[in-house]
Order: C-alpha cells, then sequence, then structure tokens
C-alpha cells in the first residue's frame, strides 16, 4: 500500500468521527410491560406487536431504521425512514387502524 493511502483523509476522519455519534443499531430489549413488543426475526428485521396483533417491522439498512407497516412482510408499506428505533416504533404505533 502507497504511503499517501495508508494517510486518513479529512472526510474519512470526519465520517468516522460522525458514524460514532450515532445510536446504537440494536435497540435494547421492551420491558415486561410494556404494551408494544419487538423481536428479531431476521437478521436485520424487527417484527413490532401491539399485544397480539402486528403493527409492522422495522428493517436496519445500514444507519437507518425503516418502518414497514401492516401485519405481513411481504405486503408491508414503507412508512418512515429515521435514524432513532424508538422513532420507527412510535410511528407503527401512530399508523395503526382501529
Amino acid at each position: 500500500m502507497s504511503p499517501i493511502a495508508r494517510k486518513p483523509s479529512a472526510v474519512r476522519l470526519a465520517t468516522s468521527g460522525a458514524l460514532r455519534q450515532l445510536p446504537s443499531r440494536r435497540p435494547e430489549a421492551p420491558s415486561t410491560e410494556a404494551d408494544v413488543r419487538w423481536e428479531l426475526v431476521d437478521v436485520d428485521r424487527y417484527e413490532v406487536r401491539e399485544g397480539e396483533v402486528t403493527l409492522g417491522y422495522i428493517d436496519v439498512v445500514g444507519a437507518v431504521f425503516v418502518a414497514l407497516g401492516g401485519p405481513w412482510y411481504s405486503a408491508a408499506v414503507e412508512l418512515r425512514q429515521t435514524l432513532r428505533f424508538d422513532e420507527a416504533v412510535q410511528t407503527l404505533r401512530s399508523t395503526r387502524r382501529h
């Protein structure tokens, strides 16, 4: 490797600092008293439930949480992209049809 390639660039340094400031990609488990619960169902996919009702799914795509509303993943609709897991959960809760 050339000496130039080994030196960290300003872009690389700025990017690495920004990545360290991102929230964790693995959310904490919901409390046992929580109305809304989530479970890891695939490598980067969570199923979000309220009681026995599936509200939707949250896919982890790089640094982004993608909230998908609907009871079946194959027919779920993208509702929001966010950097915070709790915001993705809240999106699914707020769009639930009663």
